[in-house]
C-alpha cells in the first residue's frame, strides 16, 4: 500500500505554521498539530502537565448499583415513562427514545432568501440500545461473546436505519461527567436525514486524501502507526488502537481495522469476534489507569447511508472514537473551555505520553484482581 506524506491544510487564504520536519521523541516543546480528518489544527503544551491543580475536583462515587431496579426505565420490565413496558430481555434491547432529539414527520421551516437566517429540514428517529439486562455491569465487565452480541445488535440497526436515513450515528456516553443520567449500560443510535458536521469535515477531508494519493487517508494512517509504533495502544489480526497523532482529549483512542471496511456492515464474523476482543481490553485499561468506571463519549464513523448506500465511498473507512474527559487522577478531567472554544483545541499530555500509559496498564479488570 502506497504511504505518502500527509500535506498541510492547503484552504485557501488560511495562515498555518509550517511543519515540523523532527521526529515525534524531539516535540518536548509546545507545538501545533494537524488534523488530517477535520482539516484543523491542535496546540499541544507538554510543560503545562508540571503545573498544580486548584480547580475543579468531580467527586468519585462507586455506586452500589442494583442488578435490577424496578424505578429504572432501562431495566426489564419496568414502564418506562412512555407507558410502554420494557420486555424481560436477556441480551441487547432496541427502543425509539421517549424524549427524541429527531421526529420522522414534521413541517419543513419556510424558505428564506436572507443568508444570514438560513434554516433547514431536519427528519430522523432517535433510538435506545441496552447492551445487557443487568443495571450494574459494564462493557469491560461484560464477556466478549455478550459484546459481540451488542456489535450484531449495532449492525442490524444501521442496516435498518442506514436504507432510509443518511446517516446513523451510534454513540455512547459513560459517567455522569459525560451527562449520562442512567448507570444502565446504554447507547443511543441516532438517524438523520441530514449529514451532521463532523461527518462532514471527515468525509471532504477523507475524499481530497484519496483524489490527491489514490489510498485512503486511514488505512495510510494504519501503516504508518504500525511502522512508527509511537502511538500504538492494542492490537490483533484485525484492529488496531492508537492515540491519534491529533487527539484533542488527554485519553482519546481511535479504533482502526486493519483491513479496508467502509462501514459496520462490511464486517466478517471474525472480524466482529476479534472487535469484540478490542472493546473489553479498551475499555479494561480504560477503567484500570485510575481505578474507576472510566467515563467518556465514544462512537463510530463510516459511510454515509440512504441515498448514498450505493454510490463510490472507497475514502471512507470504519472506525471508533473515544473522548475520555479524565488527566490526572479521577477526579481530575480536562475542559473544553476559554481557548479552547474561542481560538483552537489545546492539550498538555502528549499523545505518545498517553499511549504509553495506556499501554503499560494490565488487561485485567481491577475489580476481578482487588487491585483497587
Amino acid at each position: 500500500m502506497k504511504t505518502t506524506h500527509i500535506a498541510a491544510d492547503s484552504t485557501q487564504g488560511a495562515i498555518h505554521p509550517p511543519t515540523l520536519h523532527v521526529t515525534t521523541p524531539q516535540l518536548k516543546h509546545q507545538h501545533v498539530r494537524f488534523n488530517p480528518l477535520r482539516g484543523d489544527w491542535i496546540l499541544v503544551s507538554p510543560h503545562r502537565m508540571k503545573r498544580p491543580w486548584a480547580g475543579q475536583v468531580e467527586e468519585v462515587i462507586e455506586e452500589d448499583i442494583p442488578v435490577h431496579d424496578p424505578k429504572n426505565p432501562l431495566c426489564p420490565r419496568v414502564t418506562r415513562p412512555s407507558g410502554e413496558v420494557n420486555p424481560d430481555y436477556e441480551a441487547t434491547f432496541v427502543f425509539t427514545n421517549d424524549f427524541p432529539a429527531l421526529l420522522k414527520d414534521v413541517p419543513s421551516p419556510p424558505e428564506t432568501d436572507d443568508p444570514l437566517f438560513r434554516a433547514g429540514q431536519a427528519l430522523g428517529t432517535c433510538r435506545v440500545m441496552c447492551f445487557h439486562p443487568h443495571a450494574n455491569i459494564t462493557l469491560p465487565l461484560m464477556s466478549k461473546e455478550q459484546i459481540k452480541a451488542v456489535i450484531d445488535r449495532w449492525i442490524m440497526e444501521l442496516d435498518d436505519l442506514g436504507k432510509k436515513y443518511v446517516w446513523v450515528q451510534i454513540f455512547e456516553n459513560k459517567g455522569a461527567i459525560m451527562g449520562c443520567s442512567n448507570p444502565h449500560p446504554h447507547c443511543q443510535i441516532w438517524a438523520s436525514s441530514f449529514m451532521p458536521n463532523e461527518p462532514q469535515l471527515k468525509d471532504a477531508n477523507q475524499k481530497k486524501y484519496f483524489l490527491e494519493h489514490g489510498t485512503p487517508m486511514l488505512m495510510d494512517y494504519v501503516v504508518r502507526e504500525l511502522e512508527k509504533k509511537e502511538r500504538l495502544v492494542l492490537l490483533n489480526d484485525h484492529w488496531v488502537v492508537v492515540v491519534p497523532y491529533w487527539a484533542v482529549w488527554p485519553y482519546e483512542t481511535m479504533v482502526l481495522p486493519r483491513r479496508h471496511v467502509t462501514r459496520m456492515t462490511e464486517l466478517s464474523s471474525t472480524e466482529k469476534d476479534s472487535l469484540a476482543d478490542i472493546i473489553k481490553r479498551l475499555t479494561t485499561i480504560y477503567d484500570n489507569l485510575f481505578n474507576c468506571s472510566f467515563p467518556y463519549s465514544m462512537g463510530w464513523h463510516g459511510a454515509p447511508t440512504g441515498p448514498r448506500l450505493e454510490s463510490d465511498e472507497r475514502h471512507w473507512v470504519f472506525h471508533g472514537c473515544y473522548y475520555p474527559p479524565l488527566l490526572r487522577s479521577a477526579t481530575v478531567k480536562k475542559f473544553m473551555v476559554g481557548y479552547e472554544m474561542l481560538a483552537q483545541a489545546q492539550r498538555d499530555l502528549t499523545a505518545e505520553q498517553a499511549a504509553q500509559r495506556l499501554k503499560s496498564l494490565p488487561e485485567v479488570h481491577y475489580k476481578l484482581t482487588g487491585s483497587k
